[in-house]
């Protein structure tokens, strides 16, 4: 049976609390209302009166928890504290601001049952305002190009996940809104539908410039761990070949040029170009010990395997590197 974890992450939303738990109540009894596993608020650092809202929540309905942080440690983290406290073999997660519609959540888990991993919402028609928008825009295209992973809108918080998901994938930083990405890296399926996005009402929006600078900076980590974690060296050694080359190139013209009567020993290119082959045996010498701390790490399962079939039926799957059985 498909047992489903709904994970609200929120921060100062004492006015919506509530009126979420009814939304989601209505919503799965059109759905199956045996199929709520859990509803579970993380408060985030709120300096408001939002955790007495969920503490009345879990004495009002049996199923929704509450999970307190000790101070505003991001989205991320709040996240993570959910998942790591849900039983559902299906996560949602959704904000807290009732900007998210529950009635969509139907069709979340019908791509889950279609056989899709992740399924992230888009928000087409989008009810903020023109500057945050615009560069969520931006935000979207850039690492939808960067990633290969085609999604409109990686910034929606709306999604749903099989819990596997998680087995691999640790949250931290900015790097909730790259689990796509980071699921499709490791062979999950990933699917997008398009949800409504509601007028805010009470609060106001925790966007700014600053969560778009280290979204991008985010997505260089995510670069880095999707495409050269398991192989470092062709990162750092070929950034130290390209600026090694550079500098001997450069050296080689100063040379070109001393052979020619002309004196080098002053111009200020001489120095950048030992500067840039210092940089480059370093950046190489750099990429060699990363890859034997690749090499010699314990956690060698990447999560690859999906399923083990045999004549006696489908197989536990057990982590890479464990031994058989005999």
């Amino acid at each position: 049976m498909q047992t489903v974890s709904i994970l609200v992450p929120v921060k100062d939303e004492q006015d919506t609390v509530q009126a979420l738990i009814g939304q989601i109540e209505a919503a799965f009894e059109q759905i199956d209302t045996a199929s709520l596993k859990e509803v579970i608020f993380v408060d985030d650092g709120s300096r408001d009166n939002t955790w007495k809202e969920i503490l009345a929540a879990t004495k009002a309905y049996p199923h929704v928890k509450g999970v307190r942080l000790r101070r505003n440690f991001g989205k991320a983290a709040a996240l993570q504290a959910g998942i790591s406290n849900a039983s559902g073999n299906v996560i949602v997660t959704m904000d807290g601001d009732l900007q998210d519609d529950p009635k969509e959540i139907s069709r979340f888990l019908d791509e889950i049952r279609a056989g899709f991993d992740v399924v992230s919402g888009w928000k087409q028609v989008r009810h903020d305002p023109l500057g945050k928008t615009l560069p969520s825009k931006l935000f979207n295209r850039v690492t939808a190009k960067v990633t290969g992973v085609s999604l409109h809108d990686f910034n929606c918080g709306f999604k749903a996940y099989r819990s596997e998901v998680f087995d691999n994938i640790r949250l931290y930083g900015e790097l909730h809104r790259f689990v796509p990405a980071l699921a499709y890296a490791t062979g999950f399926k990933v699917s997008e539908i398009v949800v409504q996005h509601h007028p805010r009402r009470f609060g106001k929006s925790k966007y700014g410039v600053g969560r778009l600078l280290k979204g991008f900076l985010d997505l260089l980590t995510v670069v880095t761990i999707t495409k050269f974690n398991s192989r470092p060296g062709h990162l750092f050694g070929g950034l130290g070949v390209a600026v090694f080359s550079i500098g001997f190139l450069i050296f080689l013209f100063l040379c070109a040029r001393w052979f020619g009567g002309e004196a080098i020993g002053g111009r200020p290119l001489l120095l950048v170009s030992t500067l840039l082959m210092i940089v480059g045996v370093q950046f190489t010498l750099f990429g060699m010990v990363a890859e034997l701390i690749v090499a010699t790490r314990g956690d060698r399962d990447p999560g690859i395997v999906a399923e083990i079939a045999s004549s006696d039926g489908r197989l536990p799957v057990k982590p890479i590197g464990a031994r058989a059985e005999l």
